[in-house]
């Protein structure tokens, strides 16, 4: 896939092309859709498809706290899209400038000027520019004056219940993880870089791996069965805590993880922890004592989910 990283590193060959805008987060099956309608459109006009999207969010820009969890960070959103075969992304930099902008000048200088799009498929939700004022009826207005077309992509539904980052989100809080994979269309994995801990775990009995989230925030919490990719040929079975460690004063949010009989190095690796069974919310112990009691039934009850 061709990663274009801001409108100074586009180059003049790469305008022209069937264009999609969205956040993508999660890039679930409702995504998918649009990525296929998009593919189709690309092969049909014989120009690349091109997916663009903001980082960060225009929600994480305009209110930082409020903000939505983040189901993908950046590197995860983009593999999920390269996995789809999406020939190009381009991210830009969402910022004042870009807030501000109409939804004129949003047409004018990144869908006509910056990307020369001939075709556009957007969700039926779709909204651009200053306020979101810019509708699906805006743009296909402007389409016309400007020589691109426009395709609005129904709601994807499962089950009778659209699919959207949101219900994703809803699903993946109350520990509902094979709900949230029914709309993903894979179970819900975090990806990161194992680093150095205190390694306490490893005096307790418990040895971990330990994750940066690398967002603001997560979209569960707690401790839950997992299994680990990216380690050897095949995933690894384990038992895994999100949450900041509260029986031992911690601050920051960790993804710390248990692999069941494994010994090896993973510092520095890049490891991708799939969830597949919530087993209950962080809690704070009166000791260590305790804390490792709990974590030994975790760990048995993961293996019985696992193995």
């Amino acid at each position: 896939m061709e990663l274009v990283r801001g409108l100074h590193n586009m180059k003049s060959g790469q305008r022209g092309c069937v264009l999609t805008v969205g956040n993508y987060d999660g890039v679930h099956l409702g995504h998918q859709q649009m990525i296929g309608a998009l593919q189709r459109r690309a092969a049909e006009f014989d120009i690349p498809g091109t997916v663009l999207v903001f980082e960060p969010s225009s929600k994480e820009f305009i209110d930082p706290e409020g903000a939505p969890p983040r189901l993908t960070r950046w590197r995860e959103k983009y593999l999920a899209l390269e996995a789809l075969g999406v020939e190009r992304l381009v991210t830009l930099h969402f910022d004042a400038k870009v807030r501000a902008m109409s939804p004129q000048t949003f047409v004018d200088e990144l869908i006509v000027g910056a990307f020369g799009a001939r075709h556009i498929v957007v969700g039926d939700d779709f909204r651009y520019g200053c306020q979101a004022v810019g509708t699906i009826e805006s743009l296909i207005a402007s389409g016309r004056s400007s020589g691109f077309t426009v395709e609005q992509i129904p709601p994807y539904q499962i089950e009778g219940i659209r699919v959207s980052s949101t219900i994703v989100r809803e699903r993946l809080e109350r520990g509902d993880f094979s709900g949230a994979a029914r709309l993903l269309g894979r179970g819900y994995s975090m990806r990161g870089r194992v680093i150095r801990g205190k390694e306490l775990g490893r005096t307790l009995g418990f040895p971990t791996a330990n994750l940066r989230l690398q967002r603001r925030k997560p979209p569960l919490w707690g401790v839950a069965a997992v299994y680990a990719h990216g380690i050897g040929s095949r995933a690894l079975p384990g038992v895994a805590s999100l949450g900041t460690r509260p029986t031992v004063d911690g601050v920051e949010p960790l993804l710390e993880v248990n692999l069941f009989d494994f010994s090896g190095d993973l510092y520095g690796r890049a490891i991708e922890v799939e969830f597949v069974a919530k087993l209950r919310d962080e809690a704070k112990f009166d000791s260590l004592e305790a804390m490792t009691a709990q974590m030994k039934r975790d760990a048995a009850q993961a293996r019985a989910l696992l193995m």
